[in-house]
């Protein structure tokens, strides 16, 4: 019907002061709409019925496989998932041409033009149940109000999803976009940089790959109070204390934005070094502490226990023991946090931790840490370590003063026998390969310090933490966490048991002292709040942890 036939008709207007159409664009506007509005046949009402039903079941299908493709490509920077997102679009294109023919050439089906544009058709699929109960007589039955709002619920999900998620957009749009490549612009846009710099001056982008069970949190304290001090940009986890057990993703830095450079990067992760790249200006330093695979898989094998349920068929009082003399018979690499439970020091690395100490992948993923990492400390030998972090920094004596922090009471603590030993090493074959190699070159750096020198120097910090605590910490000594008095220097505590040891910071401190007392004597959980982290998942596990009884 041309547009002549939708001229107003000349004679006036119904009552109530609308215009009155001629009968052509009446007619006109009956067959856009699709229906006749007059009383329908109930050949009329079978044949409308059976059309929405059908308009609603594909419309249902297209939205789930929309909002499945667009989180996909979301997250397509986060997790790699192109080949999901792909699919999902393809899916939703393959539902809509394969549609039935009046569902897709229906005027009340938007769907086509939905999937292009991201529009979900709500309005749409409203319209046509309201149509449809019209038809029919009769008001809304439970499961199509159940319908509506979960299409409702879907779309609001979506539009909060994508307001939550704003740098994935950014990401999509400049995935080469990192903090060396920023600042090699800057750097070529400004011929008045300085080109040199002294000797030896302090190192202040590191990036610290946080091990399990190692000593790790000592000093992880030493960095914390190293960069707050020199006001340092550090990159934090979102709502948490780690970014562990993934792979590392620049994606869960809290307010990252690509390009953004970060000064120090020091929480638990699994080493992931494209990613971590992308976060530190070039030539920053790496390092890493290592520990005796044996003690390690001790410790983490009490720690983690009640978390690794691989453990929770062990019969008798020293599971440790039954679990070593078979680990296979309890040992599966897929079952839930498997990882603590073998080569955990490899997994951290980002290797592979189910392998055996002979395969040659072993030997490839240790010599290629061996170039990326600066330097890697051993705790058997925290002071001298220091000592050489110290040099290898240059910093000063006092930036590597420490207390010892997250440790373990003695009758917590198994003694591993000769022979029980020799069977952990042996189970974690990977794990002693890559101490042996990092204790090597542990030892030519000492030996090219020189052991005079370092004599010395461990003579003045030993000094000079004594000293320290003779200041800090009442009675000069750890205590449970039961006699702490100040929650600010609880520990966090395994599932189940009080077994780490914290400080009383005495009353009586010099006001100059007090904050760095503070500071050295303050955990991981309550330093990192205080620089601001949101560690809400982290509190939230914390009290059911300790206010639910899990076991």
């Amino acid at each position: 019907m041309g547009r002549q036939a939708c001229r107003v008709s000349q004679g006036g207007r119904f009552r109530g002061g609308h215009r009155r159409l001629s009968p052509g664009c009446r007619l006109r506007r009956r067959q856009l709409s699709g229906f006749e509005f007059s009383r329908p046949t109930p050949a009329l009402v079978v044949h409308h019925y059976e059309r929405c039903c059908v308009m609603w079941g594909w419309g249902m299908w297209l939205r789930f496989t929309c909002v499945f493709a667009i989180i996909s490509v979301y997250e397509l920077n986060a997790s790699g998932h192109l080949g999901l997102a792909l699919l999902s679009f393809f899916i939703a294109c393959c539902t809509v041409y394969s549609a039935p023919g009046e569902v897709r050439k229906s005027p009340l089906n938007g769907h086509a033009t939905a999937i292009v544009t991201h529009i979900p058709p709500l309005f749409t699929q409203l319209t046509s149940f309201a149509v449809m109960c019209a038809l029919k007589g009769r008001k809304c039955t439970l499961m199509i109000r159940c319908l509506i709002v979960w299409v409702s619920l879907t779309n609001v999900l979506l539009v909060m999803y994508c307001l939550t998620n704003p740098t994935r957009q950014e990401m999509w749009a400049s995935q080469e976009d990192t903090c060396s490549s920023r600042l090699a612009t800057l750097v070529k846009h400004n011929a008045s940089m300085p080109d040199q710099s002294p000797a030896c001056s302090a190192k202040v982008n590191i990036m610290y790959l946080k091990t399990h069970k190692t000593g790790s949190s000592t000093l992880l304290n030493i960095l914390l109070r190293f960069g707050q001090k020199h006001n340092l940009k550090f990159a934090f986890p979102k709502g948490r204390n780690d970014f562990y057990p993934s792979p590392f993703q620049v994606s869960q830095v809290k307010d990252y934005r690509p390009g953004d450079c970060f000064n120090i990067i020091c929480n638990h992760m699994r080493f992931n070094h494209h990613e971590v790249a992308k976060l530190l200006p070039p030539h920053a330093m790496y390092i890493s502490i290592l520990r005796d695979p044996a003690d390690v898989f001790e410790s983490a094998f009490h720690y983690y226990h009640t978390t690794v349920p691989l453990t929770w068929r062990i019969s008798g009082e020293d599971k440790l023991a039954t679990f070593l003399a078979s680990p296979q018979t309890f040992y599966h690499s897929d079952a839930l946090n498997s990882f603590y439970l073998r080569n955990m020091l490899s997994f951290d690395f980002g290797l592979e931790n189910n392998l055996e100490a002979d395969d040659p992948r072993v030997i490839t993923g240790i010599q290629e840490l061996s170039r990326r990492f600066d330097f890697v400390l051993l705790m058997e030998y925290f002071e001298e370590s220091l000592i050489l972090l110290k040099d290898t920094l240059c910093w000063t004596m006092e930036d590597v003063l420490y207390f010892k922090l997250n440790v373990r009471k003695k009758s917590s603590v198994s003694h591993l026998s000769p022979e029980m030993r020799a069977k952990a090493l042996r189970w974690n074959g990977a794990d002693w390969k890559l101490y042996q190699h990092f204790n090597a070159t542990f030892w030519n750096r000492v030996e090219a310090f020189g052991r005079d020198r370092m004599e010395r120097e461990l003579k003045e910090l030993r000094r000079r933490n004594d000293e320290m605590k003779s200041i800090c910490i009442e009675e000069g000594e750890a205590v449970e966490a039961k006699d702490i008095q100040d929650e600010r220097f609880k520990p966090w505590q395994p599932v189940g048991e009080s077994s780490i040891l914290g400080y009383n910071m005495k009353k009586s401190i010099d006001p100059k002292l007090r904050a760095e007392c503070e500071k050295m004597l303050m955990p991981e959980l309550q330093y990192l709040s205080e620089l601001g982290v949101n560690l809400w998942l982290t509190q939230v596990w914390g009290w059911l942890k300790d206010k639910v009884v899990l076991f």
